[in-house]
């Protein structure tokens, strides 16, 4: 769980309170003086592309270590590019798997005319196949790590920190890694990265099972070695389904089955699940094992593959997504100074910079997909709180509540961009210079 050591200084505040409840909007946010509208919506501090260049030059500068850029290789680094001390564990999958669909995406968005952002995009994948996977033997041989530890080059064994055992995957991490070096094969044309996700992919369908109402395709965590399940719903399914799909677009026949088994139990169990108590929307984040703790970010993860697949997927696209947007709102988006954001899971409603901006990015989507304003102005406001946990030289927090720069870098950078990314394509004006959003 992530507890922060300002967790109790704040326990006071009483976050979870209806707007009613809240004390005066504060004058300052993060390091920045607080700007508000006349209607009271919170301003940006800059122009949305600024803060999000400054947030990238800054990485830039950040130092390497064995090769890689020190963030790529940790997970809590402080605002002077250190280690935080008392935290060695690591979160690689998760970590550089988002971080390389940010980086692509980035550049993409800068008209492919930063080729350092590239590079940084293919350190992160060959850190991940060269430094942390699995031996080759036992049920999920060279697998994407989920956890480890910083400074081990490459991760050993038995290197399973947070919540999982010594020796334990997570299965859906694995999916989102090697959706990543697809879309990174995609970009450089570097067919490595495909056949290190076909293999991947290969190991998902070799220990995939029948899912039910009780169980997910694959469990959260297991043993790499026996195969052996902890958790047997596992929210995430929706990068694995990416994963597949992109090797399918390539002509690789053979996970035609698997895809199309993965979709039916996501369609027939999973997602009308959304409308009721939500069982099989439990597990993703590597530091809790609570097999009813739900979160936000698997039904958001499916609510944007579904608004950008409508056009192959059900006729009910819109009905689809809506429902697991409106679950997400019910169970886990409070008001904090003023504004409507997104909590992680059950067991932690704090605005953590990678779930909040995954929740605007999704709202903005839908509004761009949709053409309906339902959710337009909550998007604008989530996405422009996260914004303001970025300092004037381009460092973030991990939330903008944490008074302390750097944090999680899952949080501060790798699970960011890509949302930031993806609202500016939604809704392009969000990024005029001005910060002026249209409502």
């Amino acid at each position: 769980m992530k507890i922060a050591p300002w967790a109790m200084l704040l326990a006071a505040a009483s976050w979870v309170t209806a707007p009613a409840e809240e004390p005066a909007r504060p004058t300052r946010l993060g390091s920045h003086d607080a700007a508000y509208a006349s209607d009271g919506s919170l301003r940006p501090w800059t122009s949305w592309t600024d803060a999000l260049a400054r947030e990238m030059a800054w990485y830039q500068r950040c130092p390497s270590d064995h090769g890689y850029p020190r963030f790529v290789t940790l997970t809590f680094m402080d605002g002077a590019f250190q280690p935080i001390a008392g935290r060695s564990d690591f979160i690689p999958a998760t970590q550089d798997g988002l971080g390389i669909i940010s980086y692509l995406k980035y550049y993409q968005f800068t008209g492919r005319s930063h080729p350092e952002f590239l590079r940084t995009a293919r350190l992160m994948a060959d850190f991940l196949l060269r430094e942390a996977v699995t031996p080759n033997d036992g049920k999920y041989p060279r697998f994407p790590r989920s956890t480890g530890h910083r400074g081990v080059f490459p991760q050993p064994p038995d290197c399973g920190s947070q919540d999982d055992h010594p020796f334990e995957i997570q299965p859906d991490k694995g999916g989102l890694v090697g959706f990543a070096l697809m879309e990174l094969a995609g970009e450089t044309g570097d067919q490595a990265y495909a056949e290190a996700a076909r293999q991947i992919a290969r190991r998902l369908v070799a220990n995939m099972r029948t899912g039910d109402h009780d169980h997910s395709p694959w469990p959260f965590r297991v043993d790499y070695r026996s195969g052996r399940a902890r958790g047997e719903v596992s929210g995430n399914m929706t990068y694995i389904l990416r994963l597949f799909d992109r090797l399918l677009a390539r002509g690789d026949r053979e996970f035609s089955e698997p895809r199309s088994a993965l979709w039916r139990w996501i369609h027939d169990c999973q997602l009308p699940d959304a409308g009721r108590d939500g069982r099989l929307w439990v597990q993703f984040f590597e530091d809790h094992h609570n097999e009813t703790n739900r979160t936000a970010w698997a039904p958001l993860a499916l609510a944007a593959y579904i608004l950008e697949e409508r056009e192959r997927l059900s006729p009910t696209w819109q009905t689809d997504a809506r429902s697991l947007i409106e679950f997400v709102n019910r169970n886990f988006v409070r008001t904090r100074f003023g504004v409507a954001v997104c909590g992680e899971q059950d067991e932690d409603f704090d605005p953590w910079g990678g779930i909040n901006s995954t929740w605007g990015a999704v709202l903005a989507r839908y509004t761009a997909a949709t053409g309906s304003p339902e959710y337009r102005h909550r998007a604008e406001q989530a996405l422009t709180f996260c914004l303001y946990a970025i300092d004037d030289d381009g460092c973030p927090r991990d939330s903008l509540v944490n008074p302390q720069r750097g944090g999680w870098q899952e949080d501060a950078h790798t699970d960011k961009v890509h949302n930031i990314v993806d609202a500016l394509v939604a809704c392009p004006e969000w990024g005029r210079p001005s910060g002026a959003a249209a409502k």
